[in-house]
């Protein structure tokens, strides 16, 4: 495993030496110690990446999009070691990180490798005797801020549509899962990425991504965490005037209606809400049932989540992890006590499991509450395997109830009428929405919210635009301009 910093190609200490430790959430044990950058270390690295800029930028596009594609098929050579280290520092199962997270992280390359020479300018009919295109530029060094929840997938999802585009990066991975953004990094200047194109350094969000936010070398940062933090970034970016992607927190709003295919909808929230333990943005944790189907589907879900094996995730048949750090579990814990204050009914879970072999871990039971939709469970994010219950009577009550909270990232919706599937698709606050499914991704549909979730978007063309600024250049091909003062 590599520990230390990635700058200008190397591997390097930090300068003060300092390290963090990182721990396994399955047992509390210590995986490694990795370099710690602070303030100097990120200069260093945004230094690299603006040596790197001016011929990462010049590189033909197809260049650059083979690098990504290379990169794309070193990940899938090393998948099965990625989809441990990622199962070891997160405590995502490994059936999940085999399946979907490193998958995913290899698709991502490949579709920004491909897109690198199709993303284009335009010609604009201007005035007559003139040519004017349009050029999609880098925006040169670009900082990027990515959570612990899906370490490896979102060091695609960030550097795939910048690398392509021609910024260079410096990327600071959550100082609680640093591992597998280090092992993409090998992985860069094995395949061949030039020196500073690409830099990592881990390190806390107080300093090193506080120095990101701050410095005026870095035309943009992309962040992806939570609202509050969001918040202070946008504030601190505005000192250096340097644009701003935010992908924040979210509440999402899961509507079954009372004629949906009950078994698809079971199933389809359960994995909405307890994939990867409930640390997803896009969880589905506000379930609003039709109040004619209620009790059917909160049986048939209950008996679903109450089998659900919690347990080592390195064992392949372990279907749900622990959470990725006992402060966040803690934090978790704290919702069911409050939900209990705010009168909620736990239909089930609520606690650690009872198995004694998890006790050192940072484990939390599948758990469904039913509540008031006003309450501060039911609004706040909590970010685990806990999921709320509100039922409606009509179409109109259970969107008001939906679009009550600030948040506006995912949502999804389960019904076979087609005019009430677009309906309420349409009225939906969220930046994105599901039909008869939930929390689905692709790397060419675009990913990101409104309101408290952010602005931006991950994913497609949407996120090449996000890494590039338009450039119009005006040609006077034969234009006859007449003098503006006659008398010169």
């Amino acid at each position: 495993m590599q520990t230390k910093l990635f700058i200008g190609g190397e591997f390097v200490d930090a300068l003060d030496g300092d390290t963090i430790d990182v721990i396994d959430p399955h047992d509390g044990s210590l995986i490694a110690a990795v370099a710690q950058a602070k303030e100097a270390d990120v200069d260093r690295a945004v230094q690299a990446a603006a040596q790197a800029a001016p011929a990462w930028a010049r590189m033909a596009a197809a260049d650059r999009g083979r690098l990504l594609l290379r990169l794309a098929d070193a990940i899938e050579a090393e998948a099965e070691s990625l989809a441990l280290l990622e199962t070891r520092d997160t405590g995502h199962p490994i059936r999940d990180t085999r399946n979907l997270d490193v998958p995913r992280t290899a698709a991502t390359f490949r579709y920004f490798g491909g897109m690198a020479d199709k993303f284009q300018g335009s010609v604009v009919p201007v005035e007559a005797g003139f040519l004017d295109y349009v050029l999609p530029t880098p925006l040169g060094v670009v900082g990027q801020i990515v959570p612990w929840n899906f370490p490896v997938m979102f060091c695609s999802w960030k550097m795939g549509p910048a690398l392509a585009a021609g910024n260079t990066v410096v990327l600071k991975p959550a100082e609680l899962t640093p591992m597998s953004a280090l092992r993409i990094g090998e992985l860069i200047a094995e395949v061949g990425f030039p020196a500073g194109v690409v830099n990592i350094v881990p390190g806390y969000g107080a300093t090193a991504g506080q120095r990101i936010v701050d410095h005026p070398g870095i035309a943009k940062v992309s962040f992806t965490g939570s609202t509050a933090v969001g918040m202070s970034v946008a504030r601190g970016a505005a000192a250096t005037l340097k644009q701003v992607h935010l992908e924040l927190g979210g509440k999402g709003a899961n509507i079954v209606f009372e004629d949906a295919n009950l078994a698809a909808a079971v199933g389809g929230t359960a994995f909405g809400i307890f994939h990867n333990q409930g640390q997803a943005c896009i969880a589905a944790s506000r379930l609003i049932v039709h109040e004619a189907i209620a009790e059917e589907f909160l049986a048939r879900f209950t008996a679903l989540a109450a089998s659900i094996r919690v347990g080592d995730p390195k064992d392949a048949s372990t279907e749900m992890g622990p959470l990725t750090s006992t402060m966040h579990r803690d934090r978790v814990l704290s919702y069911v006590e409050v939900a209990r204050a705010e009168g909620g009914e736990v239909l089930v879970g609520g606690g650690p499991p009872s198995d004694p072999a998890l006790a050192g871990g940072c484990y939390v039971e599948p758990t469904v509450v039913r509540i008031d939709p006003s309450t501060r469970v039911a609004c706040e994010e909590v970010f685990g395997p806990f999921m709320t219950v509100h039922t409606f009577r009509t179409d109109e009550e259970a969107l008001q109830i939906a679009n009550s909270v600030e948040y506006g990232l995912g949502g999804g919706l389960w019904t076979s009428n087609l005019s009430r599937a677009h309906r309420v698709a349409r009225d939906l606050h969220a930046g994105m929405v599901w039909i008869n499914s939930y929390k689905r991704v692709n790397p060419g549909s675009p990913f990101g919210g409104i309101g408290r979730s952010g602005y931006g978007r991950e994913m497609g063309f949407e996120a090449m635009r996000e890494y590039t600024e338009s450039k119009a250049v005006w040609v006077n091909v034969d234009a006859q301009i007449p003098p503006f003062y006659p008398r010169g």
